[in-house]
Formats: structure tokens, sequence, C-alpha cells
């Protein structure tokens, strides 16, 4: 595993060579320095022709991120920090929530179970207090 290489969890790590970079200038106010360095990182990623991602994970993460992808390619931008670095490395955490969370199992369907004995009793009992107390609230008297 080399340096630039992204880790998503237990499940497929991408290699660094697999992940486009671009920089830019950061809109904003900023100093001196705000027209001559290029600390924004647009993260580049071909999530459909990536031989990095196990096939039996594909689908899911495809499917997992199909309103954010564009021809396959996802496309993460960091701009919140002043620096390059900080930058690169705040666009690599987001991809690896991102896929992580797209190449996460569904959860397990719900089981449906009927209501307990007791807790209709209690259901019904409520009621009938609740029906007692606004009968009692009519100005005519209760023999």
């Amino acid at each position: 595993m080399a340096a630039g290489d992204v880790v998503i969890g237990s499940r497929f790590t991408i290699p660094g060579a697999e992940l486009n970079e671009r920089f830019s200038r950061s809109s904003g106010p900023g100093g001196q320095g705000v027209n001559t360095t290029d600390s924004r990182v647009e993260l580049s990623f071909d999530v459909a022709g990536s031989p990095s991602i196990p096939e039996h994970l594909r689908a899911r993460v495809l499917a997992g991120l199909e309103g954010r992808l564009v021809d396959g390619v996802l496309t993460i931008a960091a701009s919140e920090h002043r620096s390059q670095l900080q930058n690169r490395e705040a666009a690599r955490g987001r991809l690896t929530n991102l896929l992580r969370d797209a190449s996460a199992p569904p959860p397990a369907k719900r089981r449906p179970t009927k209501p307990s004995r007791g807790s209709k009793e209690r259901r019904l009992a409520s009621k009938k207090r609740r029906s007692d107390v606004k009968r009692g609230r009519s100005g005519r008297l209760n023999d």
C-alpha cells in the first residue's frame, strides 16, 4: 500500500494512481497570496471503470452514488482550508466516507409484529379514561 492510497474500511483500497487531482484558486476573500495559490482541490475517481472496487460491491456503490456520478465519475471539491495539503486530505476523507456509506450493506428488513395483549389493553383503558373525561364535561347531570 503506497502513501497516496485510500483505504475504504476493510472492504477495499483505492490506489493513488486511480485518483485524479486538479488544483485551482479558491473563491472568497483572501490576502496578498490569494491570486497566486492554487489551494482548491477537485478529486475525481472513476467508480464505474475502477478495477479496485470488487465486482460484488460495484453495483451497490453505483446505486448508492447515482445522484453524484457524471458518466460514472465521482468528483469532490474541497476549498475550506487555506492550504492545498489540508484540502487534499479533506477531499480524500470525504471520498472515503462516501464510498464507505455507498458500499455498506442495506439494513435488515423489519419483521412486522402484532401489538401485544397488554399494549392493546392499555390503549383501550386510556381511551376509556379519555372518554369518561369528555363525558364529564357536559353540562347535564350523569345518573
